[in-house]
C-alpha cells in the first residue's frame, strides 16, 4: 500500500508533498539528503506534517497531484485542521469513482 505525505521545514518555513510506498525508507532519505538535487535538501529539518496512508500506488500518485495543483499552503493547513478534507480527496481518488 502507498503512502502520501506532507514535510515540513521550519528553518525554510516550506511544505513537500510526496507519495511513496515504503514511507519509512522515503523519509530516511529526505533526512539524509541522498538525491542531489532535491527540494528536500533545501533543509535539514524536515518533519511530518500529515500522512494519508493505506492508498493503492496510482490513487496516492493522483492525491499528490491534487495537492500539488492546489498551490496553496493554507489548503494543505487545512487538510490537517479539517480531516472530512482528506477523506474527500481519498474519496475522489478512489479506484473506479469517476472524477
Amino acid at each position: 500500500m502507498a503512502t502520501v505525505y506532507i514535510l515540513y521545514s521550519k528553518s525554510i518555513n516550506r511544505y513537500y508533498t510526496g507519495s511513496c510506498l515504503n514511507f519509512a525508507l522515503r523519509f530516511k532519505q529526505h533526512s539524509d539528503n541522498i538525491f542531489e538535487n532535491s527540494f528536500t535538501k533545501k533543509a535539514s529539518d524536515w518533519i511530518l506534517y500529515l500522512r494519508i496512508e493505506s492508498l493503492d500506488y496510482k490513487q496516492a500518485r493522483d492525491v499528490e497531484a491534487h495537492i500539488k495543483s492546489m498551490k496553496s499552503r493554507k489548503y494543505i493547513e487545512n487538510m490537517k485542521k479539517y480531516p472530512e478534507m482528506v477523506a474527500s480527496v481519498i474519496n475522489r481518488y478512489s479506484t473506479g469513482s469517476s472524477r
